[in-house]
């Protein structure tokens, strides 16, 4: 069945009872219809049958464990993956982003964080194909303005060279956010849409510096406000997205040619020309 069409489906892949039936509760009362599976086997044949809008999977579980489990999952669905785990390891992090999870929440989790969480990665594209433009959404909305490294309201309009067909340029790369396709001298590099979306942020804000902070509340869909929390763990996600998106660009991270990391701030576009 396909249950995006009218309706919103969630599976919960959790061995705990408790944890299980907890996640079930805040998933219905945001209008999820929900399927709980304890297994990471029994989950991904929940996830062919019901097709659904996202996952929660639990990390630790019997049989395979939740970072093979999201591997399968990713192979067979674009649906939005969120783990969970008691450990905060940076390596576990690391792992989760790496096997196609878009979000990793720590236990113990606030229900209501977790929600917000979760309908912010619904506000965003489901998928990023090397040729395929996003059919679900009608494009990306402007990425506003963040504030330099000390905190004051940045310049506003990017310094990438746009085309007549919206394209933004940069030193050999185009990338279009309506069509959500980015090339790299020509050729077309398929990127998850969390990539996406940080290359994206970056090109539009050309040398202004975009912190970690900023671009974990990006992908949430939330505004560089001070009062929004930020945890360690974002900030190690941004940085593992970041990592991966480089090798899929192909850059060298001694002599950069898009992204220049500023240290122990974020990152930003390298000078034309470099």
């Amino acid at each position: 069945m396909n249950g995006r069409d009218s309706r919103r489906v969630a599976v919960v892949i959790e061995d705990d009872d408790d944890i299980r039936n907890l996640l079930e509760t805040v998933l219905t009362q945001g209008g999820f219809e929900v399927v709980g599976r304890s297994n990471g086997v029994d989950g991904i044949e929940a996830v062919r049958a019901y097709d659904p809008t996202v996952v929660t999977l639990d990390v630790n579980m019997p049989g395979i464990d939740g970072f093979e489990t999201a591997k399968r999952i990713r192979a067979i669905s674009s649906t939005y993956i969120v783990m969970l785990t008691a450990r905060d390891e940076e390596i576990d992090t690391l792992q989760g982003l790496e096997a196609g999870a878009d979000d990793y929440v720590s236990k113990p989790f606030r229900p209501r964080e977790l929600r917000a969480r979760i309908e912010a990665m619904l506000r965003r594209p489901r998928m990023i194909g090397a040729s395929e433009a996003s059919s679900d959404s009608p494009g990306t909305a402007p990425t506003p303005s963040a504030p330099d490294a000390a905190g004051r309201p940045a310049a506003s309009g990017p310094t990438t060279s746009p085309s007549t067909e919206g394209w933004l340029e940069h030193n050999g790369i185009r990338l279009n956010p309506l069509m959500r396709i980015v090339r790299v001298d020509n050729v077309e590099v398929a990127l998850t849409r969390t990539e996406f979306d940080l290359l994206s942020a970056l090109m539009d804000s050309g040398r202004r510096v975009r912190t970690k902070a900023d671009l974990a509340l990006l992908l949430r869909g939330e505004s560089y406000v001070t009062s929004h929390f930020v945890s360690d763990a974002d900030k190690r996600g941004i940085e593992v997205h970041m990592g991966n998106l480089r090798k899929k660009l192909g850059e060298n991270s001694n002599a950069p040619r898009w992204i220049e990391t500023v240290r122990g701030v974020g990152y930003r576009l390298t000078a034309a020309g470099e």
